[in-house]
């Protein structure tokens, strides 16, 4: 069994603490964070867990072998080496760095140490988009031609990082799993209207081989909370409405004559029972350790998607294509 620990119990710690003492193969679980509130926040939420105000706690505790950092962005790379350096496998939330320099390092400290280096891209462990991996992996859909996203919401504005860093993250590592293969060329547009300097409101555009198009809209400023991806394809087309109650995953079977005349589209429902996705997570991350496997979200693919924003965020300054 393993001990672990969850540094940060801020907005998305709780949760991994939450998720990670339903594991059987989980034997405790450390909160660390430099707020006495927080952790006495922790202690009232979850007697039974341990507290440190200190990282170097978790780090010389010798019986932890797996860390979670969820703090924010830039300190992902000095946590996350730390813990690497002293042995821990390491489950870091998104993005992984905030540079590709950076993630190559921890990717290649994971590789030296033997240890798990994990990205919390927490919707490659939705069943709605594994089940969309599925149709298009079984060639259901037929070519793809066009994917887009929608990750809009009033708030939560950040000050660290801008929409882009805060929410494409999700949509282009459903982007590198549902393709498997990385853009040739990144292009951002974006603006931004509440602070100087950190956009609200960003368009990320990607281009891939055989035409494919991948067009991810990241927003703080919108009325109504979206979570939405469409996939145009030459057989079928695929809407996932993550804020949907039921039918999160829809397929359309589009018809149209020669002259594209007349048109129906026939939709069908498949029956997906959806998991918690973080649940599924850490789960995952755990079996990773126990038995030495490789991570779905591993470290390779969080340099990746760093990679595309690294690019998209050159693409904002410059307002010119990025090529990859």
């Amino acid at each position: 069994m393993i001990k672990a620990a969850v540094v940060g119990f801020g907005y998305w710690g709780p949760n991994h603490v939450r998720n990670l003492l339903k594991l059987a193969t989980v034997k405790a679980v450390c909160v660390c964070d430099s707020s006495s509130e927080r952790l006495e926040a922790a202690k009232s939420q979850y007697p039974d867990i341990q507290t440190a105000p200190r990282f170097d706690d978790i780090v010389n505790d010798s019986e932890i072998e797996a860390v979670v950092i969820a703090l924010p962005a830039a300190l992902h790379f000095d946590f996350a080496k730390k813990a690497l350096l002293a042995g821990k496998n390491v489950l870091v939330e998104k993005p992984l760095t905030l540079s590709s320099e950076e993630a190559r390092e921890l990717v290649d400290l994971a590789e030296k140490q033997k240890k798990v280096l994990m990205v919390g891209s927490t919707f490659l462990y939705n069943d709605g988009v594994r089940e969309i991996k599925k149709y298009i992996d079984n060639g259901d859909l037929g070519d793809i031609y066009h994917i887009y996203f929608q990750r809009l919401n009033w708030g939560k504005v950040r000050q660290d990082v801008n929409a882009m860093w805060n929410l494409a993250p999700h949509d282009i590592s459903m982007t590198l799993y549902w393709l498997g293969e990385m853009p040739r060329k990144v292009m951002a547009r974006g603006a931004g209207y509440l602070q100087k300097d950190i956009e609200d409101i960003v368009f990320l555009n990607m281009e891939f081989k055989d035409k494919k198009m991948v067009h991810i809209h990241s927003s703080w400023l919108d009325p109504h909370k979206v979570r939405k991806a469409v996939i145009v394809a030459s057989k079928k087309h695929v809407v996932y409405d993550d804020m949907a109650a039921e039918n999160k995953v829809q397929i359309f079977s589009p018809r149209t004559d020669k002259n594209f005349s007349q048109f129906t589209n026939e939709v069908f429902c498949p029956d997906i029972k959806i998991r918690e996705p973080l649940a599924v997570e850490c789960e995952h991350f755990i079996d990773c350790i126990i038995n030495n496997k490789t991570p779905l979200s591993g470290g390779e693919e969080g340099l990746k998607t760093v990679r595309i924003l690294e690019a998209a965020q050159k693409s904002l300054k410059t307002g010119q294509a990025v090529n990859l």
